[in-house]
């Protein structure tokens, strides 16, 4: 493979890797090709863009369906299904097709991008990701191009089809319908609902758990892993189309003037959608501010391990949520469908948690400063980015320049991860050569 910085560590790799990807991405959307007007975009426009497809979040400050030429478009595409599928799945693509050696600097890597615990079957893994994302991007296109090819011509019909197949898959958001509008259009349609929901869904269960389920059959059996993401993603979905039906059902600016059937379909996409998606079938700057709110938890929350999505993932959750009940049953263990967790896993849940949240605090009090808006806005905002989410109240398109690079540097640590980013800034990792004594201090 074409990847040999041997004088990196993979955390730093990955950084610097997404790092090339975006100023690539950036310096090709200022092209004037690039824009239906010919006209170069800003550097600090076209370096927000890049950030947030490659980082497949779907914030935008220029609208994606009016402004960019079908070549910008094309970019905004490519850079998301880099991002979404991680530049060393797309560089092991390239070696497994010209049958170039995989050396074990790049199983490393691999392991890192996969967040996986061992290198063992990690390049079987990668072919895996490769085929899924294939037949699932490629079925859903099928779907969009002939559901919208009632609406508008064959051939910009699967131009669509395909461009959504990738952006809703990859968990990015990005929409070509223009006007900032996304899929407010399709608000009680059963199939643009059901097809997007399910490109979500199954790009935020992660890979691993696509390949757990595809051997369901074979094994008859789900890996504990597997087991906590969709009991956690099951119950969030539920939970929150429950949470939003009830907070959103007599508001006149959302769902007051839907039908019951319409009202369920925008309940249960608001609550799928902020699990990093990035779409929206309602104008969510109208939301009561409740519902903004619980928004920005599910936003937080985000997607799986090993998925297209952000946010501090969902086995992060169910390993706080199991510590809390486990200390107030005074259990010394947390147990998960009878497996006990060791503690490294616990701290590593808890040290990911307060890193993402010490990030979106920080963010959100220097937005705060340089931005003229509610600070519910610009939490959802910064929530928004940190999960890779994409959904706004409104506030992108006014940001200014220092608030366009925040946000962007916002993204970009949401994608790779707080304990990525650590890992790749911080120092070496040493072995610890002794042990001090134990202490006991007052907790509550």
């Amino acid at each position: 493979m074409w990847v040999k910085w041997f004088r990196f560590s993979p955390p730093q790799i990955l950084v610097l890797g997404f790092a090339a990807i975006i100023l690539v991405g950036a310096l090709l959307l200022m092209l004037p090709i690039s824009s239906t007007t010919g006209e170069s975009l800003p550097f600090v426009d076209a370096l927000f863009t890049a950030t947030s497809a490659t980082c497949v979040t779907g914030l935008i400050v220029v609208d994606t369906g009016t402004y960019y030429s079908t070549f910008g478009q094309v970019v905004i595409m490519l850079l998301i299904q880099t991002g979404g599928l991680g530049f060393m799945t797309v560089a092991t693509l390239f070696s497994l097709v010209f049958k170039r050696r995989i050396s074990l600097k790049d199983r490393l890597l691999l392991q890192e991008a996969m967040n996986q615990n061992t290198m063992e079957g990690i390049v079987r893994l990668i072919r895996k990701v490769l085929i899924y994302s294939l037949v699932i991007e490629s079925s859903a296109a099928l779907i969009y191009t002939i559901r919208w090819s009632f609406d508008m011509p064959f051939g910009r019909a699967l131009y669509f089809g395909i461009f959504h197949g990738v952006s809703m898959f990859n968990n990015a958001g990005f929409d070509l319908f223009g006007h900032y509008q996304s899929l407010t259009r399709y608000v009680g349609d059963p199939i643009v609902n059901l097809v997007t929901m399910f490109l979500i869904v199954s790009g935020g269960l992660g890979f691993i758990v696509l390949s757990d389920l595809v051997d369901f059959r074979k094994h008859r059996k789900l890996s504990l892993h597997s087991k906590v993401v969709l009991t956690m993603t099951a119950s969030l979905i539920l939970i929150g189309a429950l949470v939003i039906y009830v907070f959103e059902f007599t508001n006149p600016g959302t769902f007051s003037s839907l039908s019951w059937g319409e009202k369920i379909w925008a309940s249960f996409f608001q609550s799928v959608s902020p699990r990093t998606a990035g779409a929206n079938t309602v104008d969510l700057g109208l939301l009561r501010q409740a519902t903004q709110f619980f928004m920005v938890i599910l936003m937080f929350i985000g997607a799986s391990p090993s998925s297209t999505g952000g946010g501090i993932k969902t086995t992060t959750f169910m390993i706080l949520v199991g510590a809390v009940i486990s200390m107030i049953r005074g259990r010394s263990d947390l147990v998960l469908f009878r497996y006990r967790l060791t503690q490294d896993r616990i701290f590593k849940a808890v040290t990911l948690t307060m890193l993402s949240l010490f990030l979106v605090i920080a963010v959100s009090m220097v937005l705060s400063t340089t931005e003229s808006a509610s600070f519910l806005s610009i939490l959802f905002e910064t929530t928004s980015a940190f999960g890779t989410v994409g959904l706004t109240v409104g506030l992108t398109g006014k940001l200014t320049v220092i608030g366009k690079f925040i946000i962007s540097f916002t993204m970009f640590a949401g994608r790779l991860g707080p304990l990525t980013m650590a890992y790749a800034l911080g120092p070496k990792k040493g072995k610890e050569l002794y042990r001090h004594p134990e202490g006991k201090i007052i907790i509550g």
